[in-house]
């Protein structure tokens, strides 16, 4: 697994409306068996998303662009090489405790945003990461993440 001993919250966002923007904001309050409020509504098993700032960057360099880290439209950036490890296991940011269910698959609405960045976010879990909250609570940017 990832060495994840100094990983923390770089941002946090939320989906103001299904394709529209998103907006990012310093903390956020999290719901057992939901998501972030203010964020548009998912199913509880896949209801908050995160994403790797490293692996953002690879994704971005790969293209040649520059793009800010919610263009792939998840909740939380960490500050982490690579999330893939995490798949099965339950963390803890800040107040909250998610079980990482699955890699997020990146969806047609990526290549709609850029072109390319659906394929370039496929290899090695790069488009992140998503889960269920199983313990609500506030999360804030500067948070640890944990392994539980």
């Amino acid at each position: 697994m990832t060495d994840l001993s100094n990983c923390s919250i770089l941002a946090i966002a939320v989906r103001t409306a299904k394709e529209g923007p998103m907006r990012e904001i310093d903390q956020a309050v999290v719901q057992q068996g939901g998501g972030i409020e203010g964020d548009l509504p998912a199913p509880h098993h896949r209801s908050i998303t995160l994403l790797s700032a490293s692996q953002w960057a690879q994704t971005t360099k790969q293209l040649e662009v520059e793009l800010p880290w919610h263009t792939r439209r998840a909740n939380v950036l960490l500050d982490s090489d690579s999330l893939e490890g995490l798949i099965g296991c339950t963390i803890q940011l800040g107040e909250t405790k998610i079980q990482i269910n699955a890699e997020t698959t990146p969806c047609g609405l990526m290549d709609r945003l850029h072109p390319g960045l659906r394929k370039a976010l496929a290899p090695g879990c790069r488009g992140g990461v998503y889960g269920e909250v199983i313990e609500g609570g506030v999360i804030k940017v500067g948070d640890a993440l944990s392994v539980c």
